[in-house]
């Protein structure tokens, strides 16, 4: 039962459903949802990098040897 569980919470999370919401559906709090499961979630950074390249607040790598 709880590989059931443990599998709906990560896929919840990898989909990116908000935390809270996952805490809040679980019954467990943001703290223990994310001590559990953060090293889980994967997968969600190139969505991430589009969203902040969108919003222009995507910070510029650094190129090495310049400047």
């Amino acid at each position: 039962m709880y590989d059931i569980r443990h599998t709906r919470l990560t896929k919840w999370l990898n989909n990116g459903i908000p935390p809270a919401q996952v805490a809040e559906w679980a019954g467990n709090s943001v703290t223990v949802l994310l001590a559990t499961y953060a090293r889980c979630v994967d997968g969600q950074l190139p969505d991430l990098k589009r969203r902040l390249e969108a919003a222009g607040d995507l910070p510029e790598a650094e190129v090495p040897g310049a400047g």
